[in-house]
């Protein structure tokens, strides 16, 4: 069984962020025209209230991640994954005969302001929630949503404390299970084995994966040679960290990081002409899109994550997102597409309906979880253990030509 979350931890970690402005986004519906009162949509209190129904036979699920600032790239690509797929959702008939409404709101990915929107969803009438998209904003609202007993499965929230609570469900995989997962794939495929690691000790998504790397390196037969860090206060210069990977002979450069950092060391390492295999985790999907980087730079770049947008069998989803949203999909696009259909296998395995309060839907939603199975697009035969886990097989991508090319 999962560990309750205690509120003196939910505390200490709303200050994190790992993973993965102001205004917000309404994807299917407009909150003003929702009469409901504050107190008819605060949900559960110490008094027991089990949250309000849905009136006019409409699911309603909120969505929250960061739709503006640094990383606004994933909310973004969340907030629209989800639209898409409750839009096919209702053109296939809904969920149980009933349509889906979701509503977004920006949580700049910060603990506080993700908070924030949560609240704002709750007063929204929200009954179930797709997010938060970031780890430290995923485990602030996750405390909430305990308390409250609502129904939250997180896209891309990857560190172990996301999904400490028994209503909480993932998509991703979760940091430790990248590490130990990137050491494997690395080992497994021979890509080297003196190896080299870059990440952010100020990040709980970055160090917590690195630890896991280097266990389970030992068991592949990969010397780390090196093993670097820089914080949120240092990431603009990398010339240190790649000298010392540079001269300890590094065959493979290993960055658990995101793809800002990422960008300017590929750009640092190439004026070095230290040409090694970088190897990232799903922070690393977005570095195509960064502005004035040169794309030729990523050349060769691999990164761990399932989903690829011009793999065969993504063909459709890309090309629905693409024609809807002006760019190509990336992960995070991908994990909360499934996230929704989960979540509607979930619903029919259940048989929920919308005049249930939110606490009986999560009643009904949490054992669903753990029979369902999803073909979807981060995974075939995706399933869910009693932890909120996830169970599916781990692949890799290689930038071949500026683009993604699935490995085998």
């Amino acid at each position: 069984m999962k560990r309750v979350l205690s509120l003196g931890l939910a505390a200490v970690m709303t200050a994190s962020l790992a993973a993965c402005g102001s205004g917000s986004a309404d994807t299917s519906g407009n909150a003003a025209d929702t009469e409901s009162t504050a107190a008819e949509a605060a949900g559960t209190t110490a008094e027991g209230s089990e949250g309000t129904a849905s009136e006019g036979g409409t699911f309603k699920i909120g969505v929250i991640g960061p739709l503006t600032g640094d990383n606004a790239a994933y909310g973004l690509a969340v907030q629209n994954g989800a639209e898409l797929a409750a839009k096919e959702i209702n053109e296939a008939g809904g969920i149980n005969g009933y349509t889906v409404e979701t509503q977004s709101q920006d949580d700049e990915a910060d603990a506080e302001k993700s908070v924030n929107a949560y609240n704002t969803l709750k007063d929204w009438g929200m009954q179930m929630l797709v997010g938060a998209t970031t780890s430290g904003a995923t485990i602030a609202v996750a405390a909430e949503s305990y308390n409250d007993n609502m129904f939250q499965i997180t896209p891309s929230g990857s560190a172990v404390e996301c999904v400490e609570n028994p209503n909480v469900f993932r998509v991703c995989f979760s940091d430790p299970d990248q590490g130990t997962a990137s050491a494997q794939y690395i080992g497994e495929h021979q890509l080297a084995t003196k190896v080299a690691i870059i990440y952010d000790s100020s990040s709980v998504y970055s160090d917590g994966i690195r630890e896991n790397f280097v266990a389970e390196a030992a068991n592949q037969g990969i010397e780390i040679v090196a093993s670097e860090a820089f914080t949120a206060d240092s990431k603009t210069d990398f010339s240190v960290q790649l000298d010392k990977a540079k001269e300890a002979g590094a065959e493979l450069v290993f960055l658990p990081i995101y793809y800002q950092e990422a960008s300017i060391i590929l750009k640092q390492a190439s004026d070095k002409d230290f040409h090694p295999i970088f190897f990232g985790c799903d922070g690393m999907d977005g570095i195509l899109t960064v502005d004035n980087f040169d794309v030729s730079l990523a050349e060769g770049l691999m990164l761990l994550t399932p989903f690829s947008a011009d793999a065969a069998d993504a063909q459709d989803f890309t090309a629905a997102y693409t024609e809807a949203y002006g760019e190509v999909p990336n992960q995070f696009a991908a994990d909360a597409y499934d996230a929704m259909y989960a979540i509607k296998a979930a619903a029919e395995q259940s048989g929920i309906t919308p005049d249930m309060s939110w606490s009986d839907i999560c009643d009904a939603m949490v054992p669903a979880m753990t029979e369902i199975s999803i073909d979807g697009l981060t995974g075939t035969g995706m399933t869910w253990n009693e932890n909120g886990e996830p169970n599916k097989e781990p692949k890799a991508v290689k930038i071949v030509n500026g683009a993604y090319e699935m490995q085998e």
